[in-house]
């Protein structure tokens, strides 16, 4: 079994090959902590509030869709490997009013597997042995880890809480510590909104702030924005693709399955000036060639019929936003009664909560207090949640006692977890 990058693999015959020991740049990368994370809620058999996916039914019109597609020849053949022809026309008759400008199907759009995939293709397309990527933390993980895989350099500048913490939209960046991690070898910038983990949606000032330093230094920006359709009612999305002069330097990530609340289908795009989506194109050809087809014609249906119905109370995308306000209500309600804060959020899948009132001590010379917190928490109270010093690759000190717990789930979910939330004193 290979160990290190340094051990020999072995033939069953016993000789060695020394050259079939792995790339380094995949070394120190071996851990997933979805993986990890999954498998102690498992084993634990706690309830799962950790990792991001709804487990309630989807809707009745998706379902109806597969019904359609499958009676569809060309959804069973290979299909461009671009984008389907019916997905990515649809998906141009959906962004083309909210990014306030006609988007070419065949050129400015391609399908992925999952937006982890365009997020993948849009990071390997661009990142050359000792660039630096500017990742805004708390961040995904697996941003940090292609970088590093690229052999790219990730620069850390951290969100922090202005004013009450307690409201996601308070935390910021500082903008002078922001425009100092520019430097002549930064290429990429990533920004997410809505925020995965905080739940903040960056404002229209923020946007266009950071789309003008990076102007400024001539850096490409990624915005992962695969929860623009669960933005709480009442508030706004807003798109750093449409700030002044950001379109030809910028690649907006979507996602299905966060779009029609399926994330298992793994079916995402990515939109942007043909320069940048052609170099996408080059890794995802390469890679999967292209995404499954009949999925994609399912997922045409529903872009087609959101299309349709937009602003109507039937619309998915109008159902939606409220769907996830009211799990996250539940959730800070149960906290609330359990006398923990919480940073509330204001779109995504995502709260934060303080666990400092719980009264738990742990050595924390080797590991993070948050680390050990959520093991405690899902071995002896069955609640499975997130650490959020996860998500950063350098401020580890901001998230303190925060762990991350999902709403994006069913109601007997939502219940089960709430419960245990309010009596997890005792």
């Amino acid at each position: 079994m290979l160990k290190t990058a340094t051990q020999q693999l072995c033939l069953h015959g016993g000789r060695c090959l020394s050259s079939l020991s792995p790339a380094q740049r995949i070394i120190g990368h071996e851990k997933n902590l979805w993986v990890e994370y999954s498998a102690l809620a498992i084993r634990h058999q706690a309830v799962n509030l950790g990792q991001g996916f709804p487990d309630f039914p989807p809707p009745d019109f998706l379902k109806d869709a597969w019904s359609e597609a499958v009676n569809v020849p060309s959804a069973h053949w290979y299909t461009r490997g671009q984008g389907y022809p019916r997905l990515v026309n649809a998906l141009s008759d959906l962004y083309s009013p909210e990014f306030g400008r006609t988007i070419n199907p065949m050129s400015e759009i391609m399908t992925s597997v999952g937006a982890y995939e365009s997020l993948y293709a849009a990071l390997t397309a661009f990142t050359d042995p000792g660039d630096e990527v500017i990742l805004i933390e708390p961040h995904f993980d697996s941003y940090s880890v292609v970088v590093e895989v690229c052999g790219g350099k990730p620069v850390y500048v951290p969100l922090k809480p202005e004013g009450d913490p307690r409201n996601a939209n308070n935390w910021v960046l500082d903008k002078a510590e922001f425009e100092g991690a520019f430097s002549s070898k930064t290429k990429l910038l990533m920004v997410n909104t809505p925020h995965n983990p905080i739940g903040k949606l960056f404002s229209a000032e923020e946007m266009e702030f950071i789309a003008r330093i990076c102007e400024k230094h001539n850096v490409l920006i990624i915005s992962d924005e695969v929860y623009e359709r669960c933005v709480f009612p009442g508030h706004e999305h807003h798109r750093i693709a449409t700030s002044p002069g950001a379109w030809d330097r910028t690649i907006t990530v979507g996602s299905a399955g966060k779009s029609f609340s399926m994330t298992g289908y793994k079916l995402g795009w990515a939109i942007g000036p043909e320069e940048l989506i052609s170099k996408l194109q080059t890794v995802h050809q390469t890679a999967v060639y292209s995404a499954p087809t009949i999925l994609q014609e399912v997922i045409a249906r529903c872009v087609e019929r959101e299309i349709e119905l937009k602003g109507h109370e039937d619309a998915y995308h109008t159902q939606l936003p409220q769907i996830m306000r009211d799990g996250c209500n539940q959730i800070m309600a149960a906290c609330k009664d359990a006398g923990l804060d919480v940073v509330e959020p204001f779109g995504g899948y995502f709260i934060l909560v303080d666990t400092s009132p719980l009264g738990l001590e742990f050595d924390t010379s080797q590991t993070e207090y948050d680390i050990q917190c959520v093991h405690w928490l899902t071995e002896h109270k069955k609640l499975a949640g997130i650490p959020l010093s996860l998500f950063f690759g350098k401020n580890k000190h901001i998230s303190e006692k925060y762990i991350r717990l999902c709403f994006a789930k069913s109601e007997g979910t939502l219940k089960t977890g709430g419960d245990i939330i309010r009596d997890i004193k005792q």
